[in-house]
């Protein structure tokens, strides 16, 4: 299940998935990051692992944009978005939020 937001360098992007994903009058995709209105969209219609990966495509995209990269090579963004993918499945990277409420001697 996708989540309904993500936080990117403190931009919180809407996660919505819908019917028809259009770019530019163009409905042939599967997704899309929207930088002005800080929203992915994703097709409803894709598999469950198929819509994951689509989000951490766009989640790429979402990253560059807020890191400064106007320019986002398309392979680049869909070879990293696959393998960061498969990072994620493979690994419990829970690390981070599961140390948030330990204190500190």
């Amino acid at each position: 299940m996708l989540p309904n937001k993500v936080k990117v360098v403190g931009i919180e992007y809407k996660v919505i998935e819908k019917d028809v994903v259009e770019i530019n009058g163009n409905l042939n995709y599967s997704g899309g990051c929207f930088h002005r209105e800080a929203e992915i969209q994703v097709r409803k219609d894709a598999s469950k692992d198929r819509k994951e990966q689509i989000f951490i495509h766009e989640l790429v995209h979402a990253i560059l944009n807020e890191a400064g990269y106007d320019n986002h090579e398309e392979e680049m963004v869909e070879r990293f978005g696959i393998v960061l993918h498969q990072v994620l499945k493979d690994n419990d990277l829970q690390f981070i939020n599961k140390h948030k409420h330990l204190s500190t001697p």
